[in-house]
């Protein structure tokens, strides 16, 4: 039996012990919500104690992820003494047939997991799904979006460029934003706005020419958000960012906005809110401010109405866009967003 220095994590583990003995698929262990808190609570520690509370909790983690490889190792050595060129018996029950044990199984990627609870969420919310486009084209990524032609957000260093030309002789980009897909969707249904708003989501993968680190990667996954119709208002934008959030971390949180500029919105904002790990505080996540952004939003420009053929003096609206990875990340404590497209399996297995 494992021995801790601090009582606190001492009788965690002797509840995780028990807990782990009655699981079916051990992994679960590793994000159960008494270890989840645990890691959680290392930054409110003192000064002159956080290193060795940090260290005992980390020890605590090691501790039952060496007992899941244990089990693992001892599935693997079952495998191995299978006989795979005897019959198959189809009526073998799955605890007689060690390859079909739970832990072997495959796992929705966290991504595709947290994905579908956006999706639920702002489905309640009226709100329907377009799927967005994984290559496109200069219209769609800036003109049609209100970007100016000397714009830096144009330059190719900042874009993945193909070889492939569009019609306009501009060469086809891997989409930097799902704001791409505003101008299709806004004059695929302008029609609907005689008689009802238009509530889209766009969740997708975009591609950025970013220096890779612990909070940056050049592939990741962004949610695009447009709602259209008379008489929109900024209040209606904030209360709906605020519904949105307050349902996804199960928590009441503070916001407020900040101004901010792109050029397909206006006015801009950054859409700030308390941090979910502090709950305002202050610590190292939102740099001691309490605060953090997270959605770039704003009322939806008259040029990008009027160029999709929507007349801005009848009909108003407000998108926003933020990204889906930043948010798992800050829902579960996880502090690299290269581990999601990592494919190591002691990540992904955490969210089985």
């Amino acid at each position: 039996m494992e021995k801790f220095n601090n009582q606190l994590i001492e009788s965690a583990y002797l509840e995780l012990k028990q807990e782990f003995d009655l699981l079916d698929d051990k992994s679960k262990i590793l994000r159960s919500k008494t270890l989840t808190d645990l890691l959680k609570s290392i930054k409110d520690q003192p000064d002159s104690n956080r290193a060795q509370f940090g260290a005992e909790v980390n020890r605590l983690r090691d501790f039952f992820q060496n007992l899941i490889d244990q089990v693992n190792r001892r599935v693997v050595a079952k495998l191995d003494q299978i006989d795979i060129s005897a019959p198959f018996d189809s009526n073998l029950v799955v605890s007689e047939r060690p390859h079909l044990l739970r832990f072997d199984q495959g796992s929705i990627h966290p991504i595709n997991q947290e994905l579908e609870e956006i999706i639920s969420i702002f489905n309640l919310m009226g709100f329907e799904v377009e799927e967005n486009l994984e290559l496109d084209d200069d219209f769609h990524m800036f003109d049609s979006l209100n970007f100016p032609k000397n714009h830096p957000a144009r330059d190719d260093y900042d874009n993945f460029l193909l070889e492939d030309l569009d019609n306009q002789g501009h060469h086809l980009l891997a989409p930097a934003h799902t704001s791409s897909m505003q101008h299709r969707i806004l004059k695929k249904n302008k029609d609907l706005l005689l008689t009802e708003s238009i509530a889209k989501i766009i969740p997708g993968r975009v591609f950025r020419n970013e220096n890779i680190d612990a909070r940056h990667e050049h592939t990741f996954y962004q949610l695009e958000g447009i709602y259209v119709g008379r008489n929109i208002s900024l209040g209606n934008l904030i209360s709906t960012l605020e519904i949105f959030l307050n349902q996804y971390f199960k928590k009441e949180l503070n916001f407020h906005t900040q101004p901010s500029y792109f050029p397909f919105t206006e006015p801009s904002f950054e859409f700030v809110m308390s941090c979910p790990y502090c709950d305002g505080g202050g610590c190292n996540v939102c740099s001691m401010s309490g605060w953090i952004e997270i959605i770039g939003c704003g009322m939806i420009h008259p040029n990008v109405l009027n160029m999709a053929g929507i007349d801005s003096k009848r009909f108003n609206g407000f998108a926003w866009g933020g990204g889906i990875d930043r948010l798992v990340m800050m829902k579960y404590g996880i502090e690299d967003v290269r581990y999601f497209e990592s494919g190591k399996l002691n990540f992904l297995r955490q969210f089985k």
